[in-house]
């Protein structure tokens, strides 16, 4: 049986192609929304794919993230359309094309799942992320003993931060800071205080502030909201959170050393930081994670409630995490079990000096979630559940 993946160069796709295959699939690749045709038109792109279509007769396409234009042509040709979210927010979710009754849409966040669920409440469905085990043995085969104490694999968002840019009323910007500053002391996961504080008044000033502000025009609601708490507030407090962090980490571990693989502008960090610049995704990003004492994870914000993908890539690696808590964390792993949780920075600094001490307890901890994942949340127990879903729905 055949399978079209639309591809675009996520860094997700050949864990899920390689577990397609692995279910004894056919994968017939369409690389038109790759970098190297960036020049083809959205016409040309959709009759690429109908011509894929109708010459390989697939059992469904697939992608990563959701692509309206992909939707419309599969529900127009009768073909189903399945598609495995791994970013949040994915505003495209929202686009009208979400209704289609031969949409198979996964969404790894509860609270996103919920946000959009009523719109096709047969189609659209909740399935955590997992971890690509056969890749990562494969990558750090031969990686023994340790290179860092704690390490921070990512984007700081200074670069990744809308709000920072913004012309703001005075009166406005002051009382939304206010608020941010309240959403960090108050919880370490979530946007819960900004979200029941925010008002109509400094929603339209931040759409009013930026002329890029996205359109709902082609949306199943009017999103203004949604994306003023996800894409401005949530980035710029994950921009403050990240920087905190490391630099309370840093000053509170004694002789230990944070290690940051980022391109991100690190001026407001701690000299006591050691910036590494960029990690490799597939080729240094796994032995990082293996030969690290501690991985540090801080969730962005605007994922509400689900598990990021890096959560299941260190475990899947055999490395020790320590993970901001989130609300669906208790679902598939057990803190002091297969991993670590914090709740608070001073719980944060509590937990890495800890398990910096005491390497029997820490390696017996990832060693049981690196098991966990082998055993019930790869990659390809994910595909599998997938799979069953696409079977037991499809008309």
């Amino acid at each position: 049986m055949n399978v079209i993946v639309y591809r675009y160069d996520s860094i997700c796709e050949p864990d899920y192609i390689d577990a397609l295959k692995a279910v004894g699939l056919t994968i017939i690749e369409d690389n038109t929304g790759r970098s190297e045709h960036d020049s083809m038109t959205l016409d040309e792109r959709i009759t690429n794919l109908g011509n894929l279509i109708a010459e390989h007769r697939p059992l469904f396409i697939f992608s990563i993230n959701f692509f309206p234009f992909i939707a419309m042509l599969c529900e127009r040709i009768k073909v189903p359309y399945v598609c495995v979210s791994v970013d949040c927010p994915v505003l495209e979710i929202y686009n009208n094309a979400i209704k289609s009754p031969y949409n198979r849409v996964f969404l790894f966040d509860k609270k996103q799942y919920e946000s959009v669920v009523s719109a096709n409440p047969n189609c659209i469905f909740h399935l955590p992320l997992g971890g690509a085990v056969d890749r990562m043995n494969a990558t750090t085969k031969g990686a023994v003993g340790y290179d860092f104490d704690i390490s921070f694999i990512g984007s700081l968002y200074t670069e990744k931060d809308p709000y920072a840019a913004l012309s703001l009323p005075a009166g406005i910007e002051s009382g939304l800071e206010e608020k941010m500053l309240r959403q960090l002391k108050e919880n370490i996961y979530g946007l819960e205080y900004v979200e029941n504080t925010l008002t109509d008044e400094e929603i339209s000033a931040i759409k009013d502030a930026d002329p890029e502000f996205y359109s709902s025009r082609l949306s199943i609601r009017n999103l203004d909201r949604q994306i003023v708490l996800d894409d401005y507030l949530g980035s710029h407090i994950t921009v403050l959170e990240r920087k905190e962090i490391l630099n309370t980490l840093s000053e509170s571990i004694g002789n230990y050393k944070i290690d940051l693989f980022t391109t991100s502008d690190t001026k407001e960090l701690s000299p006591l930081i050691r910036n590494r610049g960029i990690a490799k995704s597939f080729t240094e990003m796994p032995i990082i994670f293996k030969k690290s004492k501690i991985n540090l994870n801080t969730t962005m914000r605007a994922i509400r409630s689900g598990l990021p993908q890096r959560i299941w890539d260190i475990l899947a690696c055999g490395g020790f995490l320590l993970t901001n808590y989130q609300p669906e964390l208790d679902e598939f792993l057990t803190p002091g079990v297969h991993l670590e949780t914090y709740r608070s920075v001073d719980e944060l600094v509590e937990k890495a000096r800890y398990y910096l001490e005491h390497d029997d307890e820490r390696e017996a901890i990832a060693q049981n979630g690196y098991k966990k994942i082998c055993e019930e949340d790869s990659v390809l127990h994910r595909v599998m559940a997938m799979i069953k879903i696409i079977m037991e729905t499809h008309k």
